[in-house]
Formats: structure tokens, sequence, C-alpha cells
């Protein structure tokens, strides 16, 4: 089973990551994660979509194995961390994003 598609209007970015799936963010979900989840990433779609694509460390989530964590540095101690969720047949989505200064325990799947 599919998920469904976002209208493309409603559509903020989607990215490939590194595990080949890909991860969409709408317009809407995003004012959620900025004005209710975390406040502190506004205007930091630019580093979501980094860590998406381009990440240092992939870790998948110990509680849901269809979790996954992508950290990129910030700097030195900092971490960006977006979280998605991908299953078999199912489009990859962002759970939400926030800065951190420790990597989550998890299976680190990327790299190996």
């Amino acid at each position: 089973m599919k998920t469904r598609q976002p209208a493309s209007e409603d559509l903020l970015f989607e990215v490939l990551t590194p595990l080949g799936f890909r991860v969409r963010v709408t317009k809407r979900y995003w004012q959620l994660i900025v004005n209710v989840k975390h406040p502190v990433m506004l205007g930091q779609e630019e580093k979501i979509k980094q860590a998406l694509k381009s990440p240092e460390e992939i870790r998948q989530s110990l509680r849901d194995r269809g979790v996954y964590l992508f950290y990129t540095s910030e700097r030195l101690g900092r971490w960006v961390c977006a979280v998605a969720r991908h299953e078999k047949d199912v489009e990859g989505f962002l759970i939400t994003a926030y800065p951190t200064d420790a990597i989550k325990e998890g299976e680190k799947i990327w790299p190996r």
C-alpha cells in the first residue's frame, strides 16, 4: 500500500537518501515542526535536506525498525538530526528534525 502523494503545491521538498528511499516533507508538516515541535529549526530546511542527502551517520531506531535517524555535524559537539520513517512499499516521510549534542542509541547502519 502506497501513501497518498501530497499535492505538488504542498510539497516543500523531497530528498533521496543514501539508503535508496525518498523522504518527502510537506509545507504544512514543516510548519508543525517549526511552530510546535522544534521552533529552533525555523529556516533550517537546507540543513535538513543535507542531513537526509549526505549524512555523516545513519542509525536505525531500536524501538521502531521503520525509523531512521540521519545525523550531520553542525559544529564541534553538535549535530542536526532528521528523523524519517520508511517501510517496505511506503514512501518515506520526515517525522521531526532537531539540533542535538548526542547521537542517540540505535544500530549504526551507514556508513558501515
